[in-house]
């Protein structure tokens, strides 16, 4: 008996059933752990950018104001002192020459990690003007007051992305 078992080599099928169950239910559980890690990921990224170009708009209209201020620029009744597209925070702007410069408030427009641009294409974010409700999906073009995402998609706490 002790010869029999000592000639004995390889897996039974039964050994090999059990480890592939064993694998399939590790696997099973690792699927969507990964996927959600990735979802959190590129929604931690979203935050970020939507931050990031919120503080450059918040920064051209400080600028704008300290300019005015310093007359060094005409206030306007019809100006809120935003920029007046996204492009204008990366292209920069001289505030009547309150800065020996343009002063550029991005590098480049971020691109929305819900709603990624086409290779080629610039990012496309939603805007709101100064005169646009808060809620408003439209915009009335006059300067650019606030972004959004375009994505219908839902964040993991249940809210829509677009409404963050």
């Amino acid at each position: 008996m002790l010869n029999r078992l000592a000639q004995r080599k390889g897996v039974t099928l039964i050994e090999l059933m059990v480890t592939v169950s064993i694998l399939a239910i590790l696997v099973a559980g690792i699927v969507p752990l990964t996927r959600m890690t990735a979802k959190r990921t590129r929604e931690i990224e979203l935050r970020r950018e939507l931050r990031i170009i919120r503080t450059a708009i918040d920064d051209f209209k400080k600028s704008y104001d300290k300019a005015v201020d310093d007359q060094k620029m005409t206030g306007s009744l019809n100006k809120s002192g935003y920029p007046e597209t996204l492009e204008q925070l990366v292209e920069g702007y001289d505030f009547g020459g309150l800065y020996a410069y343009k002063k550029k408030f991005l590098r480049r427009i971020p691109a929305d990690p819900m709603n990624p641009p086409v290779a080629g294409e610039k990012p496309d974010w939603g805007l709101r003007s100064y005169s646009d409700q808060p809620d408003s999906t439209t915009w009335g073009g006059e300067d650019v007051y606030d972004v959004y995402s375009l994505s219908e998609g839902t964040a993991i706490d249940g809210t829509k992305y677009r409404d963050w």
